[in-house]
């Protein structure tokens, strides 16, 4: 049977929350069981770098999600659960994919153009505030993903970007050097419910408006009496949608069990018994897992030993990977052979390509890369995935000219190497005609 790998991280900066628990490590638990699948679980400690500062936050984030997941059932003898610090050829991978990744393609990461929008919007310099370890953060993600050679990464629809980005950095690498890496997909659920928070916006450390996971009794029972609702009273029907209460009761309950709460608000339950009623389903659900998180999080020594065994796994396919990579690109002993040939598959002549994709705005988007993975033809969005094909089609037809308007300038590239890359597309396909 054919193995797939899956894989997943989660920044150490926070404290996993009830949506953390719905959105990710409830459904990642599950698929950790399913057969024929390799789960890779990691602590994204490396990229907790970026956004936080503060030391103890991140060691302390560190405990506290490890603790999270192995409470929830992830078993660490069917799964490799490592920290991200505790392998050091991810950095090293980092570097490697670093030199063969193009700047503009970083340029259009999204993290990095939401910090230049809001510098620009508040009137400061573009780039100001902006790190490094920010503007290659995709070359980061792009080494814990190809290093394990994951054929699928669960993420939601506005991290879809990361994934196409990888595959880039490993179709460039493969080109230049042969084949090493696996091409990820983004493994997208659309059935995985997000929460809305305290407030009604979706549940996020970032609005402070969160229900930490493992909330004692009496803190979980306060926190969601806190819960905003609108001023119906009671014996007033009220709707389910936009309901927040109700939204996270859906996402505890059993389908019998929401189709009676959804009953009683058409008939005008009190919102003092409905937050009473999603308070002791969370609770039934959580009280279990509670238990074993607060054992675990007063032993830190048993996480570390469980996080340490994990990256000894890891490392055992790290590690040789690696050695095939630095030998792949020249980094070997003087007194191996010199003479070692390219592979033959470099000799080939490679090709541009259309890459065709969606952003977190919801629209379809295509773009035209040489073999290098250089960009040279960006199009603007459409609104289904068959007109962004269409668009593609005219243009290998009818030139540059039939897409005006539909395609975004790119710096540094001019009219006659995007006309030189269709016209080598359009040679090839018609050679394989006449074959």
């Amino acid at each position: 049977m054919s193995i797939t790998r899956f894989l997943t991280g989660i920044t150490t900066t926070g404290t996993p929350h009830l949506g953390n628990f719905v959105g990710s490590i409830r459904p990642s638990v599950a698929a950790s069981l399913t057969p024929g699948v390799q789960s890779f679980y990691f602590l994204a400690d490396y990229h907790a770098l970026i956004k936080c500062e503060d030391p103890v936050r991140i060691q302390r984030s560190t405990l506290e999600i490890a603790a999270s997941w192995l409470a929830a059932g992830l078993n660490p003898e069917h799964v490799t659960f490592y920290r991200q610090s505790d392998i050091p050829e991810i950095p090293e991978l980092n570097w490697l994919l670093s030199c063969v990744t193009g700047k503009g393609v970083l340029n259009r990461a999204h993290a990095y153009k939401a910090s230049q929008d809001k510098n620009v919007a508040a009137g400061r310099d573009a780039d100001d505030g902006v790190t490094a370890g920010l503007f290659m953060y995709p070359v980061l993600m792009g080494a814990d993903i190809l290093m394990f050679k994951a054929h699928k990464v669960p993420v939601g629809r506005d991290q879809i970007q990361h994934i196409e980005m990888a595959r880039d950095m490993a179709a460039s690498f493969n080109h230049l050097y042969g084949e090493h890496f696996v091409l990820p997909e983004a493994a997208i659920d659309d059935h995985v419910a997000t929460l809305p928070g305290l407030d009604g916006r979706k549940m996020s450390k970032s609005y402070d408006n969160t229900i930490p996971l493992f909330s004692s009794r009496d803190q979980l029972k306060k926190l969601i009496g806190g819960i905003l609702t609108d001023s119906r009273a009671p014996g007033e029907a009220k709707d389910v949608e936009g309901s927040a209460l109700f939204q996270i009761y859906q996402a505890f309950a059993t389908p019998d069990e929401t189709a009676a709460l959804r009953q009683a608000y058409a008939d005008g339950i009190a919102w003092g018994d409905a937050k009473n009623t999603l308070f002791e389903r969370v609770d039934q659900v959580i009280a279990p897992m509670r238990a074993q998180y607060e054992e675990l999080i007063h032993n830190p020594a048993r996480i570390e030993q469980t996080l340490l065994a994990g990256a000894e796994r890891a490392r055992t396919l790290a590690t040789p990977f690696i050695r095939e990579l630095r030998s792949a690109v020249g980094l070997r002993s003087l007194v191996q052979g010199a003479a070692v040939a390219k592979p033959a598959k470099v000799a080939k002549a490679a090709l541009p390509s259309f890459k065709q994709y969606r952003e977190a705005d919801n629209k379809f988007y295509f773009k035209l890369v040489d073999a290098d993975g250089r960009l040279l033809l960006q199009s603007t969005g459409f609104d289904a995935p068959k007109e962004a094909g269409q668009a593609i089609a005219r243009l290998q037809r009818e030139g540059l000219s039939a897409l005006a308007g539909q395609l975004a300038p790119v710096d540094g590239v001019a009219d006659a190497d995007v006309a030189a890359a269709l016209k080598a597309l359009a040679d090839t396909a018609a050679a394989a005609a006449a074959a």
